[in-house]
């Protein structure tokens, strides 16, 4: 791995040349307006509890409807990141908890938005009944939900691949661990990390009409944002407002492809696992700006490399103060208390969902079963045709700076408007050519969870070593022998990744996909997400978990039989060594 190098020293003011003038303007900038948005929105927090906010569908009530959130979204965000790292670093490193928390996560990831739903707001309103608070928290968790589980796969698929040579060789210069997470582990895994944080992203702008403005039973909860916004304009049919609310939210996602994901993605790519450096690097502009920054080189040199060196240190002394102990006889007693209590909770959760079941009439069992062939039907052939034109797009894209620079914003705006804004039109355009709500659910699903496959696959591509495609250069591989022997091969672990994550997505999709307000009229498609919603909007929670549990079960066998496999195929065949 290349290790970042400290930057120069910060320039008196007289040496400032204009360039670095601009530099720190646009941060400070940055800075004051992020700190507004934080005092407004936590003035907003503490108020009065208003679940029933009025929306307006005035163009001049957007930029406050859009930086509402674009806060939730960092702060769910950044709580996703979070979990993520920690999960994924344990599910990597302890065997044990892997064969539980890889099917954990495969479930969670799988089921629907509004089954957290219930759960999540009736806890943060209980917790916060009073304040504005329970209702916002509520919905930055409910948006977490979306966001965090592909990254998760990644930190983990990404643990998992690497090379057997650098873990020797942190093995041999005695990394601690804070060395090996910062100087291994989260370089080698930063464009999978990068990449999926864009998807992530994204996912969360295409869930936030139902994060912003739902249903609970008789309770209508609306949270002043663009979501809901969008969600108004859309069950009142306006064309208008959902042109406006479309362009706000476009104008947000350029401006952060330009401000953050560009910079980033130039910046991560020379952690790029590879011996000859490549021909074709990607650029920002804003990146080399911020390079240029003095004060971005004095808080570097003042706050954080004082920082990095303490924790090391913290780290150094831990390990040499650490002693190999025999476990005590305690700790064995208490691993077992524990086993069994999990195995009690569990048998205790499958006999209360059996009761639930057996409180099912014979219709509403069938239905269910029925819902759950259609719906895995439709997730199937939604990953089947975005594969299809996922993984040749992504490899093109990620095989050409040159194309990735005008492809990227175009990408990403494309998987952040929220299909449901669009379903109005896609499903007249359906209904007029035959295909009503037999096809349209495929197509608002492949809308939602395409962009899994196509992001992961751009990563994967961009994570090829130049050195690998030299010698495909100097062999004179042909196309065939190209896609057989290097790229399918180099992208396995993030295609894996990718379809994995459209699964989930694809399932959390069938919610909005199967069942939706249109002008007053509730049309729905036979699915689990369906009847999902259906539940949700009804208060039947006894129906609302049996869907859940039946496709978390439809989940667990498909890791079982499909996924495990593969990724035990992508560790130990296709993973990069030299």
């Amino acid at each position: 791995m290349i290790k970042p190098t400290p930057g120069p020293a910060a320039p008196s003011l007289l040496e400032q040349r204009p360039g670095r003038s601009w530099a720190d303007l646009l941060i400070v900038g940055l800075a004051l307006a992020l700190f507004w948005g934080v005092l407004t929105l936590a003035r907003t927090w503490l108020g009065p509890f208003a679940p029933a906010a009025v929306i307006s569908q005035r163009p001049s009530a957007l930029p406050g409807y859009t930086a509402y959130s674009l806060l939730r979204m960092a702060a769910a965000y950044g709580l996703s990141l979070g979990v993520a790292l920690v999960y994924g670093y344990v599910a990597a490193y302890y065997p044990k908890a892997e064969r539980l928390m890889i099917p954990l996560l495969d479930i969670m990831q799988s089921i629907p938005v509004l089954s957290f739903l219930p759960p999540v707001m009736l806890a943060m309103i209980a917790l916060f009944p009073h304040s504005q608070l329970g209702v916002e928290l509520g919905a930055i968790l409910l948006i977490f939900t979306g966001q965090v589980w592909n990254i998760a796969f990644s930190f983990y698929s990404s643990l998992k691949a690497i090379p057997a040579e650098l873990r020797e060789a942190a093995r041999i210069y005695r990394f601690n661990a804070w060395q090996r997470l910062t100087r291994l582990e989260l370089p080698f895994s930063a464009l999978g990390l990068v990449w999926n944080s864009m998807v992530s992203v994204a996912t969360g702008w295409f869930f936030l009409m139902a994060c912003e403005m739902f249903v609970l039973g008789k309770r209508d909860f609306r949270l002043r944002g663009l979501g809901s916004y969008l969600q108004t304009a859309a069950s009142a049919g306006d064309t208008t407002a959902i042109c406006w609310g479309l362009l706000a939210m476009i104008a947000v996602i350029v401006l952060l492809d330009q401000l953050l994901w560009r910079p980033v993605i130039a910046w991560a790519d020379k952690f790029k696992f590879e011996q000859v450096e490549g021909t074709e690097v990607p650029h920002s502009a804003v990146l080399a700006l911020m390079q240029r920054s003095p004060t971005l080189a004095w808080v570097r040199q003042r706050a954080l490399s004082p920082l990095g060196e303490r924790l090391n240190a913290a780290f150094c002394r831990r390990a040499r103060e650490r002693r190999p102990r025999r476990p005590a006889r305690w700790a064995g007693w208490l691993g077992w208390a524990l086993a069994a209590a999990t195995i009690a909770g569990a048998a205790w959760a499958l006999v209360q969902v059996g009761m639930q079941f057996a409180s099912l009439d014979r219709g509403e069992v069938g239905d269910i079963l029925r819902g759950a062939g259609a719906t895995l039907l439709r997730v199937v052939c939604a990953l089947a045709v975005g594969a299809a034109w996922a993984i040749p797009a992504g490899v093109a894209i990620g095989s050409s700076p040159r194309l990735a620079r005008i492809a990227q914003p175009i990408v990403q705006i494309a998987a952040s408007v929220p299909a449901t804004a669009l379903f109005p039109v896609v499903l007249l355009l359906l209904i007029g050519s035959g295909g009503g709500l037999g096809v349209a659910p495929v197509v608002l699903m492949l809308l939602g969870t395409q962009w899994y496959i196509l992001f992961n696959v751009i990563a994967g591509a961009m994570g090829i070593p130049s050195d690998l495609k030299e010698a495909a250069r100097v062999f004179r591989f042909g196309r065939g022998d190209r896609w057989r022997r290097l790229i399918l091969p180099g992208i396995f672990p993030f295609l894996l990744t990718g379809m994995v994550t459209a699964a989930g997505g694809a399932w959390n999709a069938s919610i909005v996909a199967e069942y939706f307000h249109f002008k007053g009229r509730t049309l729905h498609a036979t699915g689990l997400g369906s009847l999902i919603s259906a539940a949700a909007d009804s208060g039947n929670f006894d129906q609302l978990l049996s869907a859940t549990v039946v496709l978390a079960a439809i989940v667990v066998v498909t890791n079982r039989l499909i996924w495990r496999p593969l990724y035990r195929l992508a560790e130990t065949r296709f993973r990069l060594e030299t």
